[in-house]
């Protein structure tokens, strides 16, 4: 009786584990259709403008000059109202049934300094700032964000799962598009890429370097979450690769690299480590040194056969490397940020900065922003906003490293990810949300559901022991 009384326990626990597997709708919620809805967001406002991308920049500058000025299509302006009240209603409702169950906070230095960050850049921004303004599209981050750091390990999951079957599905569907309407996803007109006359590929983003910043997360994502079957992984990893090379982003082919030796460290640092100082397996430390002899021997020949550093001085004389030495001209838009920051040096210029009436103002159509996620802060928000960035990035990075293992790499792969945009984009800008700030709530995803599984959970009420009778033989 007692082995009847045990094999039925071990069945009923195993039912248990499975039940909090299966997805729940009451229990789970819907915050994982949040991320494939802003790519549908992105992509049907490229497809109902009917755009010319090789006029990206004509079109910016229509906009300053209030030729162009924001018409959007109709049915757009519908689909932004319904994922709106989609964003509120599902992250309420995360917000709400987490402290209504009494579920602890995966990480309160998290959660505090995501408002402290929010606080200093955003609401003290729009009453404080030297011209202030106040919007209720503000208060869509905030949520967002708050509904991430509740996030769990089974959250993260169907996050990342949901991401990635959508910039895929996104990726594909750009990609099409270029045997229907290549002037809408191609920029033929582009001249700054390492393959003379390669068109840049913008496919249904706003810009190419948002398309390769996509990529980029997509195949992060791939590489830490494959899909089951091994023909699609493999399908999807050549669709990732061919979107981020022809993106043409090196902030994204850098990016990407640098995720790729730091998922490798994550993923297989540690037993390669092990494998360096075991005798066993000397075959890896040679392999190792010939790497290394490989790489100096590959330096010195570069030198001194085709005299690199007179190669690289020629480079920077021609007018890409002008351009690249420069930052494709970042360093212009940098000065005037921080002559903003000098007028306005504790609350900033206000969130109305790089608007289409501050960049004619200035004759800089192109300069949506500063291109530099500390600058445009110092210029938005000033010295207060700088601080709330300062103390949020530094909170970022350490539960990133910290939970590097616990979420396969992804923390990691994701910060290096948001630090290396921040050089040259805006990825923590909290004043809307879209595909260009998906990195940051991503991030936040898998630092909260790595927090999460450190949580102690509530222990379980003892199951009732049924008394065993027993009588004499």
């Amino acid at each position: 009786m007692n082995r009847v009384h045990e094999a039925t326990t071990v069945r009923a626990r195993k039912a248990r584990e499975r039940s909090a597997e299966r997805y729940q709708l009451r229990r789970d919620g819907l915050l994982f259709l949040l991320f494939p809805a802003m790519l549908v967001l992105s992509g049907l406002e490229v497809l109902l403008s009917g755009r010319d991308l090789t006029q990206h920049f004509a079109a910016l500058e229509a906009e300053t000059q209030a030729l162009g000025a924001a018409v959007r299509h109709p049915v757009m302006a519908w689909a932004q109202r319904g994922v709106s009240l989609l964003l509120i209603a599902v992250t309420l409702e995360r917000i709400v049934s987490h402290f209504a169950q009494r579920k602890p906070v995966p990480s309160p230095i998290l959660t505090w300094s995501f408002l402290l960050f929010w606080t200093t850049t955003v609401a003290i921004t729009a009453v404080l700032a030297t011209n202030p303004r106040i919007s209720h599209e503000y208060l869509y981050p905030l949520l967002l964000g708050l509904a991430c750091t509740l996030s769990g390990p089974s959250d993260r999951d169907r996050i990342v799962a949901a991401m990635r079957n959508g910039v895929f599905i996104f990726m594909l569907a750009s990609v099409m598009l270029i045997a229907v309407n290549p002037a809408m996803v191609l920029d033929s007109s582009y001249t700054q890429g390492l393959i003379a006359g390669l068109p840049r590929f913008g496919g249904l983003t706003a810009h190419p370097v948002m398309m390769g910043m996509l990529a980029q997360t997509a195949l992060v994502i791939l590489w830490v979450r494959p899909f089951r079957r091994k023909w699609l992984t493999f399908f999807a990893w050549l669709l990732g690769l061919g979107v981020l090379f022809v993106a043409q982003s090196k902030t994204a082919w850098l990016g990407f690299l640098l995720n790729a030796f730091f998922l490798l460290l994550v993923r297989r640092g540690i037993d390669a480590m092990q494998n360096v100082g075991d005798p066993r397996s000397s075959s890896f430390g040679v392999g190792m040194l010939l790497a290394v002899i490989g790489a100096v021997v590959a330096v010195m020949f570069a030198v001194l056969v085709f005299d690199l550093p007179t190669v690289i001085a020629d480079f920077f004389n021609t007018s890409t490397g002008a351009q690249l030495a420069s930052l494709t001209g970042r360093d212009r838009i940098w000065v005037v940020a921080m002559q903003e920051w000098s007028h306005n040096p504790v609350f900033g210029y206000g969130l109305t900065i790089w608007d289409p009436d501050y960049r004619q103002a200035i004759a800089m159509p192109n300069a949506t922003h500063a291109h530099n996620q500390f600058i445009d802060t110092l210029s938005r928000s000033g010295v207060v906003g700088l601080i709330g960035l300062v103390v949020y990035a530094l909170v970022l990075g350490v539960m990133a490293l910290r939970y590097a293992r616990a979420t396969g790499g992804l923390s990691l792969a994701l910060w290096v990810s948001v630090a290396m945009v921040s050089m040259t984009e805006v990825p923590l800008l909290m004043v809307d949300y879209g595909t260009s700030v998906v990195n940051h709530f991503l991030l936040i995803v898998a630092v909260a559901s790595g927090a999460a599984a450190r949580v102690r959970a509530p222990r379980a009420a003892p199951s009732p022991i049924e008394p065993t009778l027993r009588t004499a033989a």
